[in-house]
């Protein structure tokens, strides 16, 4: 059996390609009708705007992609009746880690799901909170992606973060929010 069984955790749900958003709509309405509020928390497609080109070229109109296709990310609490409702809501394939023969699933390491929350803008304070003065990160994003710097100071209010990284040879202070950066 996993361990911290029963903690709020990440679990990845499989379902068909292109009926992620069924399979999602599906399960919301299973734990509301349920009462499983209190154990099944976020049902998330990590969908992503991209500008819709056209010839290359920017038309100024937007659409979303799923980075995943055939992934539901779902956040809870691993119980018996949790894990009941999930795999048997229709849609549903499977879940991530389960070897099958009733054995229940392992949750996703929060390292590993951090990325994915981040890319598609769902920001916690149990993310912001492992970020210390101190730290080595990296850009993700921006013109200064790959760069690697040092947090020089954090802004508790908007969680705006000062890096201080080398550019072009030269000390140089930059600020990036918890989106834009990952721990090295």
């Amino acid at each position: 059996m996993p361990e911290n069984v029963g903690e709020k955790q990440w679990y990845i749900v499989t379902t068909y390609s292109m009926h992620e958003a069924k399979t999602k709509a599906n399960l919301e309405k299973r734990i509301k009708s349920m009462n499983m509020e209190g154990q099944i928390f976020r049902v998330i497609i990590a969908e992503q705007e991209v500008p819709v080109l056209k010839d290359g070229i920017p038309t100024g109109k937007t659409k979303k992609i799923n980075l995943y296709p055939g992934y539901v990310f779902v956040e809870m609490k691993m119980t018996d009746e949790s894990w009941y409702i999930v795999r048997n809501t229709p849609g549903v394939t499977g879940i991530a880690g389960s070897s099958g023969g009733g054995q229940k699933p392992t949750p996703v390491p929060m390292e590993e799901i951090e990325p994915v929350l981040k890319r598609i803008g769902e920001i916690s304070e149990e993310m912001a909170s492992r970020f210390k003065v101190g730290d080595r990160v990296k850009i993700i994003r921006g013109p200064l992606a790959d760069t690697e710097g040092e947090i020089i100071s954090i802004d508790p209010e908007t969680h705006v973060y000062r890096v201080q990284t080398v550019f072009f040879g030269r000390p140089t202070n930059i600020e990036a929010t918890l989106s834009e950066i990952d721990k090295i």
